[in-house]
């Protein structure tokens, strides 16, 4: 794999996770400020970044994500996954085999 080739692809993978995180905050109800309370964030400033393909959901985080946005954690794992490793979710969960 050519790393340079893959960077352009990993930020709009990026802004891709951002925009289904922005609509399940959105549909949660939930404001920028609001999510960031309840993830025991300092700065909602975290979440703008995220959502605009500029930072990631870090592992360890995502199971309070998940509820905070009302998913399963499983389901939101495997789906940032899809974004953030699309390779690695390839292997995992779409065996042809």
């Amino acid at each position: 794999m050519h790393f340079a080739k893959a960077e352009p692809e990993a930020k709009l993978l990026r802004k891709q996770a951002g925009a289904w995180l922005k609509g399940l905050r959105n549909r949660a109800g939930l404001s920028q400020v609001e999510l960031a309370d309840r993830l025991g964030l300092k700065y909602y400033t975290f979440i703008s970044q995220v959502e605009n393909g500029f930072g990631r959901v870090p592992t360890e985080a995502m199971e309070g994500w998940a509820r905070a946005l009302g998913e399963t954690p499983s389901s939101f794992a495997r789906k940032l996954l899809e974004f953030y490793d699309p390779e690695l979710h390839r292997l995992l969960f779409e065996d042809k085999t």
